[in-house]
């Protein structure tokens, strides 16, 4: 029984003490003074001296794992909010990917991995080296010292346990996204399937190849139409990426191959990712994509509806199919509205223009404009806008007289005159006075009557 007593004997307060410092925060003290502190031993044991308790760092952690503490990181277990379907479009894919395998279609899963910038920048993880003499890396990492990003776009082939990974150094779009399918395709999936006449993608409901992604869509219907596939996507629901396979089966074992080695060329990213191999008999091919896909292309409505896309009853939105055909041609654009008093008003002495030039000179303010928004009815035509522009341009009338014979406000004829003058301008419209000056409408009128022209005061339409 002889000897110095220990900390926690001498001071019967200590333990509580330290338990109400390390308490977790959802049920400490609220008013604990390290509630927002990286708890280490050292902190913990100035705290506790702080507090009348003679200690050190190192009975603090010996008294710690007497109480059965542990040092541990954070566990990513709370999940966010589920779709009420998520496990029944897990079951939907499951029955597709069974389907096309029993038929001997490949069936392949991709996503994009973590964007990496190239350099002499540290790796998370370890690797065995001599000893004092770790890998040197810049003390920070600043993307404008890099020497480029690397982005691998993979895809990997559920049967055959193969992976291929195409590294782009451009943008992440969705026409990279494809080009790495096709690359895959050409280089190994055709020669693997040579009797294949589908093709099933299992992708993330996000990113380059998400599910609302439009260019995704047309650029697998050329990828369909090129090889003659069927293709076929199933979605995850969002917020369920981890359960793609590529992720668990390719991804995971390529960040452990590279673990701790800087990424300093591209020749290191892409090497580093062909070495990787598993016991289970995992074989990845890697290769450079030096090629521009800019960002920024958009589809319209029209243009993606016109696509060879069936999409299915279960969750259409998720799953659809991609048929080798080309698209369905877009309808040819609307005839420009022909303006009431056009046969007559649309004379060359007041336009200067004969009428066929005239009715082309329609067609090109039309094309630059597009069609008024639905439902919404202009108070004048388009033609009545441009024939009002022509004789503004032309004869330099007030436009209370233009308003008076078209039987609309001033400002309306103004406004027509600020849409439609620039346009005139582009078409090549000469815009210098062309004719006599006729100010009020009683001259208008005078010189139309002249060249046999009647132009009444009420609106024509």
């Amino acid at each position: 029984g002889g000897g110095r007593k220990r900390s926690a004997v001498r001071d019967p307060g200590l333990v509580a003490a330290l338990l109400a410092l390390v308490e977790p925060e959802e049920r400490g003290d609220p008013c604990s003074p390290l509630r927002w502190t990286v708890k280490s031993t050292r902190t913990l044991a100035g705290e506790l001296t702080r507090q009348g308790h003679q200690v050190s760092a190192g009975t603090v952690r010996d008294l710690l794992r007497a109480e059965g503490f542990r040092l541990q990181a954070s566990a990513k277990t709370l999940e966010g909010k589920q779709h009420p379907d998520r496990d029944a479009q897990f079951r939907y894919i499951n029955g597709q990917v069974k389907e096309h395998q029993d038929a001997g279609d490949p069936v392949i899963s991709v996503d994009t991995k973590k964007k990496e910038l190239v350099g002499e920048f540290g790796n998370p993880g370890r690797q065995w080296r001599p000893a004092g003499s770790p890998a040197a890396v810049r003390d920070h990492d600043f993307a404008s010292e890099a020497e480029g990003k690397a982005i691998p776009y993979g895809v990997y082939d559920l049967a055959a346990n193969a992976g291929w990974v195409n590294v782009g150094t451009d943008h992440d779009t969705a026409a990279f996204a494809v080009e790495s399918i096709r690359r895959w395709w050409n280089g190994i999936g055709r020669a693997s399937y040579p009797a294949a006449g589908r093709l099933l993608i299992a992708a993330d409901a996000g990113g380059s190849n998400g599910y609302r992604t439009r260019a995704w869509k047309a650029e697998l219907a050329a990828l369909a139409l090129e090889t003659g596939l069927q293709v076929t996507v199933c979605h995850f629901p969002p917020g369920t990426s981890k359960w793609n396979k590529i992720e668990h089966r390719l991804f995971s074992h390529i960040t452990m191959n590279w673990r701790g080695r800087p990424l300093a060329s591209h020749q290191v990213i892409v090497e580093s990712i062909a070495a990787t191999t598993t016991a289970t008999g995992l074989k990845v091919h890697a290769e450079l994509d030096p090629g521009s896909y800019p960002a920024g292309l958009r589809l319209t409505r029209a243009q993606a509806g016109a696509l060879p896309l069936t999409r299915h009853d279960w969750h259409g939105e998720w799953n659809y199919t991609l048929r080798p055909e080309p698209p369905t041609p877009p309808p040819p654009p609307p005839q420009p509205p022909a303006g009431p008093g056009t046969a007559e008003w649309a004379h060359p002495a007041l336009t200067g223009l004969d009428p066929a030039d005239w009715d082309q000179l329609i067609t090109t303010v039309h094309a630059r404009l597009g069609d008024p928004p639905p439902g919404r009815r202009p108070s004048l035509s388009l033609a009545e806008q441009t024939l009002a522009t022509v004789l503004a341009l032309r004869f330099r009338p007030h436009a209370a007289a233009l308003a008076q014979l078209f039987a609309v406000p001033a400002a309306t004829i103004q406004a027509a005159q600020h849409r439609i003058w620039p346009l005139l301008v582009q078409a090549g419209y000469p815009t210098q006075l062309a004719g006599p000056q006729l100010k009020t409408l009683t001259e208008l009128t005078a010189y139309a009557h002249t060249h046999g022209l009647t132009l009444t005061t009420t609106h024509p339409s």
